[in-house]
């Protein structure tokens, strides 16, 4: 856009690479006035989110918070003989599957006491409008392979992956894992853990809450110990937003279709803390999809949306620029 003139606003670029531990750095520099005098803007664009389909653009308008933690559970000083003391001595990765086995009930909600408290009913208008999202359950089965979902009851799966609170064990390990049978009862067991917040929702009490309620699923003779890995609250983003508008008009303006506003899964730390600090709109223009393998082998993009993007951010830049200037 500087090599043929055509950059009608001035850009500041925020390039942070902790978003997956939590982005701790920008929480730091964001304390110091003049770094948030620095990075003064009357919008902020993010493109770390995903298109409804490869032909349907989506505008994010909000993302839920996160939690996470490293639970280890402690039994015996060491490991023992299952044969001579199984039966016994509490199996510390038995206990442990128990207690996060607690941690929903059958209707598949979370039974941490008091998480649900800030959890407001789902407005019936933001039902309605995830209920006219386009979305085929049965190619959402075959593409994952799954002969059904599973979730919180009472709620569709667009509205259980993007308004409602979840908790997820991303990892279970402890014992003997190696070749062959090793018959041992271990000392001790791990677990990672996140939930996913929803507005309204505050990460800390969500933290205080699950720490004394799995203290409390903690069998006598048994040791827990939490590690926080991270806790930031959910963001919302005006709808009406000047920002909103003009990523609308650059999606409709390159993709040749208008785009839908949708509620994002996911978590960005560092976008809740910009908005805070800035006191500005936010516009989330992604251009991946939920089928590139995020988070897995093989994650990949692909190549036509990375062109259709940069397009289409500059046609972003062009409409911010101009409907600025209208008002």
């Amino acid at each position: 856009m500087l090599a043929v003139g055509n950059l009608p606003c001035n850009i500041k670029f925020v390039i942070e690479g902790e978003e997956e531990s939590g982005s701790r750095g920008i929480a730091d520099f964001l304390r110091q006035p003049d770094n948030v005098q620095l990075l003064q803007a009357e919008a902020i664009l993010v493109s770390d989110t995903s298109l409804h389909s490869p032909s349907q653009p989506a505008i994010v308008t909000g993302m839920r918070g996160i939690v996470a933690f490293e639970v280890e559970v402690t039994g015996p000083n060491k490991d023992l003989h299952s044969g001579a003391y199984g039966g016994a001595v509490g199996n510390p990765i038995n206990i442990l599957c128990q207690m996060m086995a607690a941690l929903h009930d059958q209707d598949r909600r979370i039974t941490i006491p008091g998480f649900y408290d800030r959890v407001a009913a789902p407005d019936a208008a933001l039902r309605a409008a995830l209920a006219q999202t386009p979305f085929d359950l049965a190619q959402y089965q075959q593409d994952l392979d799954i002969a059904a979902v599973i979730g919180e009851k009472g709620f569709s799966t667009i509205e259980r992956t993007s308004i409602r609170p979840t908790l997820d064990i991303n990892g279970i390990w402890g014992g003997y894992t190696g070749p062959g049978g090793k018959t041992v009862l271990p000392a001790k067991a791990y677990a990672k853990l996140s939930m996913r917040l929803v507005p309204g929702q505050i990460a800390q009490e969500v933290i205080t809450q699950f720490t004394n309620y799995l203290h409390a699923l903690a069998p006598p003779g048994i040791r827990v110990n939490i590690d926080v890995q991270e806790g930031y609250d959910a963001a919302l983003f005006s709808s009406d937003a000047l920002a909103i508008k003009a990523a609308s008009q650059a999606f409709e303006a390159v993709w040749g279709q208008k785009p839908i506003q949708v509620r994002g899964g996911g978590s960005l730390p560092i976008l809740g803390q910009l908005q805070q600090a800035l006191g500005c709109d936010v516009a989330m223009m992604g251009f991946g999809l939920d089928s590139d393998a995020i988070h897995s082998p093989n994650e990949h993009f692909v190549v036509d949306h990375f062109y259709k993007g940069i397009k289409t951010i500059i046609a972003f830049y062009d409409a911010f620029a101009a409907l600025h200037a209208a008002t």
